[in-house]
Order: structure tokens, then sequence, then C-alpha cells
């Protein structure tokens, strides 16, 4: 009897155990690709799902996006430059099927083709290039990356470089290009402002000649200025004008002579 019963029991988690292996949950991010004796039969998920225990095989397969840190590589540029370059990659699978069988590793396989794919970005880029137009640089490693892993199932969306280390030699030689650059500029905006200035002032002059009176107008604006912002005596020239009608006055011979 305890026999009878050791086998009952024995059957029954048996029996059990088949039927939780059958059970099988993927969740909305995952899906599960079926083997059945060996050989790919269809993705399932998410969700609920039944396998045939012992003759069906399951892997599941993530298709969130995956954040790929690509570790700073030592990189020559193609004008000669050592540097160091790290990026980040991001990428999910499209096809589980696919990324299950036609590689062994995925993730381990997109990372190698990342490193190599950055050095041979880098060195067919200048330095210059590469600093001034990154988002170039990084149109181009996406591109290559995304059509290596094309064949595996995986789609890379994007590719950023993160830092750039430059050796010390060409930091300073930098720094000293830049102020540099910038004195030349300051010295083309001095010297432009000195032009328009001597434009200004020569207008100006030409006016004041055909106009005498102007000038006694400045004279004035310029005796109301001080005042305000000084108490000083203040020595005013006398208009030539005002003069010359003085002069006529006590001398009409002048006046006449002129006449």
């Amino acid at each position: 009897m305890e026999f009878v019963l050791s086998v009952a029991l024995f059957v029954g988690l048996f029996v059990l155990s088949l039927i939780s292996s059958a059970v099988k949950v993927a969740q909305e991010y995952e899906r599960g690709v079926i083997f059945r004796l060996g050989r790919v039969r269809e993705t399932k998920g998410p969700g609920l799902f039944f396998i045939i225990p012992i003759i069906d095989r399951m892997v599941k397969v993530d298709q969130r996006v995956i954040t790929l840190d690509i570790p700073a590589q030592d990189c020559i540029t193609n004008d000669n430059v050592t540097i160091k370059v790290n990026a980040v990659a991001y990428y999910r699978v499209i096809n589980p099927k696919r990324a299950v069988i036609a590689v062994e590793d995925f993730r381990r396989a997109t990372w190698q083709i990342a490193q190599t794919s950055l050095r041979n970005v880098i060195g067919q880029s200048e330095l210059d290039e590469m600093l001034a137009h990154r988002e170039k640089i990084n149109e181009q490693l996406q591109a290559i990356i995304d059509e290596q892993t094309e064949p595996w199932g995986v789609k890379v969306s994007m590719v950023e470089i993160k830092d750039v280390e430059l050796p010390q030699t060409m930091q300073r030689a930098m720094a000293r290009q830049a102020e540099a650059e910038r004195e030349k500029r300051a010295k083309i905006i001095h010297a432009e402002g000195e032009f328009l200035a001597s434009q200004q002032l020569s207008k100006a002059a030409k006016i004041i000649g055909e106009q005498p009176a102007s000038i006694q107008l400045r004279y004035l604006q310029t005796l109301t200025e001080i005042a305000v912002e000084k108490n000083s005596t203040i020595i005013f020239p006398v208009p030539i004008e005002f003069v010359r009608s003085l002069g006529k006055m006590f001398d009409p011979e002048e006046g006449e002579s002129e006449s």
C-alpha cells in the first residue's frame, strides 16, 4: 500500500512539474522564441502561453532599448593626433528569432562592433572636424553599426560621443591658438570701430564746414553738459560771427568796404 502511495505521489509530482513547465509567461517587453526538437517554431508573447514539455524549449528575448557604454578607445585621427574617445550607443532587438539563432550573444557582438567602428570612424576624420562636427561623426557611427548588426535582428537607434581626451601638448597648442584668434578678432573689431568713427567725423566736419553756425550749437551743448556735471570756471570761446558783428558796429568803414 505504501508503495502504491509513493508511486502515486511521484506520478502526481511529475505531472505537476510537467504542467508547470508547460505554462510560460512573458512580460510586455519580452518575447519567447520556441524551439521544438531543435528547430525554431514561432515567437510567442507577451502574456500567458503554453509549450509542450520536454519537446519544446523557450528562449526569452528582451526587446527594451539597451544602453551600451563604449569604453575609451585609443584612436589616431587622420591628421596623426592620438586621442581617447568614449561613446554610448542605444539599440534594441526588433527580430527575436534572428537575435537568437544568427549570433551566439548579440549583446557582446554589438559591443565589439561598436568599439571597432568607433576606432575606424575616428581614424578617417581629422581632429578639427571631429570637434566641430560631432553630430556628423555620430551619424556615421550609427549607420555603420546598424548596418553590421541588422542581420542579427538588432536596430541601433543612436550613437553619441561622450568625451574626447586630448594630449596635454595638444591642449596647450589649442589654447594658444584660441587666444591668438580672440586677439585677432579684437584687433579687427577695434579697427572697424576706428574706421566707422573716422567716417562719422568726416561727415560731421563736412556739415560744420557748410553750416558754421552749427559749431556754436555744439559749444552750447558742451557748456550745458559741463555745467551740470561740475561747478567750475569755464572759459568759453566767443563765436567768430559775433566778433565780426561787433567789428562792423564800431568800424562802419570796414562794413562798407566789405559791402
